[in-house]
């Protein structure tokens, strides 16, 4: 991610920025990140000092990093915030944007924001 843009849209159509525009709340931020096997141990290190400063901020309940299974450096990170607007907030505060450029040049971070949904019989929103 380091001397690019660090975040690359999930959906072409309707990227991070446009979402973090929406009032909602609360939210789950799902970030699909893909590395170079070579990179995965300054991947890790890079998101364990990004992750330190996002824990911290105002509206953050909680998170969860998943790597794929087998030989895939594949990570999934899940993060529930209080609304739209505490996200926006912590992905744009000086403290975390400075540690995005820590990370390998490989690593692409594919983040969505997401509600629950109700469905009847399976789950509630």
């Amino acid at each position: 991610m380091a001397d690019q843009n660090p975040f690359t849209p999930l959906d072409d159509k309707f990227p991070l920025q446009r979402q973090l525009g929406i009032a909602a709340s609360p939210v789950v931020l799902i970030n699909l990140f893909t590395v170079d096997l070579a990179d995965e141990a300054g991947f890790l290190d890079a998101f364990t000092a990004a992750a330190g400063i996002l824990t911290k901020q105002p509206g953050f309940i909680s998170t969860q990093l998943h790597r794929a299974i087998g030989d895939s450096p594949t990570y999934l990170n899940y993060v529930v915030w209080e609304s739209t607007e505490t996200v926006r907030a912590a992905l744009t505060g000086p403290e975390f944007v400075a540690k995005l450029s820590a990370y390998p040049s490989s690593v692409v971070a594919r983040p969505h924001l997401f509600q629950k949904v109700a469905v009847p019989g399976f789950c509630t929103a």
